[in-house]
């Protein structure tokens, strides 16, 4: 009689997935900015250090369509699918579903048995996404226990609201829209929960239309992009709460909730503060059954020679750091923050997540200070830091420097050249450039980076 059995690579704690063999391969998304007819791709790059084409792209598929502009992308199942209300634990890590965020197409690309060789077995249009969701420019994708959850920028029209929508774990049929009840929520970005305690949260970016043609100074300064995280609850679907983190607080991207499910606290980052240009981390928690957010982080804005910086940044005189992705070690402990416009990625220990302590800083690119990467000290670097992925044991840091091609133009008219880099990482704290792992991408900009096998943003645990 033939069993089912739980894939591998799922696993019911972060503590054990920590203990897993180390990823061979990254998969990243790759946008092509250069005009229409040209593609766009998930390439495969090589991350094993003992072998000859470590650091190199190995893999490439293309999309069928010019002008999806890849963005993020996430797993079809992945460890959540071991918690105990799960009904489907037969799955396997083998999918990934791959957004383009402006042609509202979602790719199914099949990464076995080959991850140098991945294939494109589905893509679902953006009119089925429309008709049966009411939503279009998906963002983020994140694997549950009962299907493939998917945050959405807009509706079709390309104003409010955003949401999620679920596809099915096997099928990848648009299964529907998610809220039951969204109350005042409008806005939409990125969303992650609490298994444990029925808590989904969401944060706020903007509709497509306030950002596919860049980044409008008129609504920035009027305070119209995101500025609140949303609590839901998770089974049932409803809006429970709003928490507003100031109107001067603008664009709430990432989320980043604590591995361990016991632990009701997580992350979320702030690009831009009205005020000064600093950048912020907010730590989200729950008090007296009630959530709330405290600042945590504050990082502030570098003076600048205007000659030396974009139109768009001119005035101010000044760089803004552009916190536009954090990610959270398995073991709780270490905070990575990507500091898009000053090129810095910074680590912090995050033991105490009400009182983080700067643990490691490094410079690569930035809008001023263009820093070379350490295994070509004569080649001027630029973009920054921005999408960040941890390895399962926290060991390793990968990093590309692409925000989103509208906003490449704006912060870096010059053109941003596609590179990935990686850290090596101590666990007492700091970390090192790894000089032998420089990857460039061509005519391609790398964004977001999977880990085969599963890494710190891939998956939700039940178990401590």
């Amino acid at each position: 009689m033939a069993l089912f059995r739980s894939d591998p690579t799922f696993y019911p704690s972060a503590r054990l997935a920590a203990l897993a063999p180390p990823e061979r391969h990254a998969f990243v998304a790759a946008l092509n900015p250069n005009g229409s007819g040209l593609h766009d791709a998930l390439v495969t790059v090589d991350v094993d250090p003992s072998s000859t084409t470590y650091g190199s792209v190995v893999g490439k598929v293309e999309m069928p369509n010019a002008g999806d502009e890849l963005h993020h992308f996430g797993w079809n199942a992945c460890s959540s699918a071991l918690c105990p209300y799960a009904p489907h634990p037969h799955l396997e890590r083998r999918y990934l579903l791959v957004n383009g965020i402006r042609s509202s197409r979602i790719h199914v690309i099949d990464t076995k048995p080959d991850a140098r060789n991945p294939k494109i077995v589905k893509v679902i249009e953006a009119e089925e996404i429309a008709t049966r969701a009411g939503y279009a420019n998906p963002h983020t994708a994140h694997c549950g226990p009962e299907g493939i959850y998917v945050s959405a920028l807009s509706a079709p029209s390309g104003d409010g609201p955003g949401g999620v929508f679920l596809l099915d774990h096997e099928s990848f049929e648009v299964l529907g829209r998610w809220e039951v009840d969204r109350g005042p929520q409008s806005l939409a970005y990125d969303f992650w929960w609490h298994l444990g305690h029925d808590t989904l949260i969401s944060s706020e970016w903007g509709t497509a239309n306030m950002v596919q043609n860049g980044l409008d100074g008129g609504i920035l300064m009027n305070s119209g992009y995101g500025h609140q995280i949303h609590i839901w609850d998770l089974r049932h679907r409803r809006h429970r709460q709003a928490i507003d983190l100031g109107k001067e607080h603008q664009m709430v991207l990432e989320l980043r909730p604590a591995h361990d499910p016991t632990r009701t606290y997580g992350f979320v980052g702030v690009v831009v503060s009205l005020k000064d240009l600093s950048a912020s981390i907010w730590t989200w928690h729950r008090d007296n059954g009630k959530w709330t957010a405290k600042k945590v982080i504050e990082i502030p804005a570098e003076p600048a020679d205007p000659e030396k910086l974009p139109p768009i940044l001119k005035d101010f005189k000044a760089v803004p750091p552009l916190v536009t992705d954090i990610n959270l070690s398995l073991d709780d402990r270490f905070l990575y923050v990507s500091c898009w416009g000053t090129g810095e990625i910074r680590q912090y220990d995050v033991s105490d997540p009400f009182h983080p302590k700067l643990t490691g800083s490094a410079h690569l690119g930035g809008i001023v200070r263009h820093a070379p990467h350490p295994g070509h000290p004569q080649a001027p670097l630029n973009g920054g830091p921005q999408m960040v992925e941890v390895s399962r044991d926290g060991r390793r840091v990968y990093f590309t420097n692409s925000l989103y091609a509208p906003w490449d133009r704006q912060f870096y008219p010059e053109g941003i050249r596609g590179w990935m880099a990686k850290l090596d990482t101590n666990p007492r704290g700091g970390f090192a450039v790894d000089p032998k792992f420089y990857v460039e991408f061509g005519e391609l900009r790398g964004h977001q980076v999977h880990l085969e096998g599963g890494d710190a943003s891939s998956d939700s645990y039940c178990y401590p």
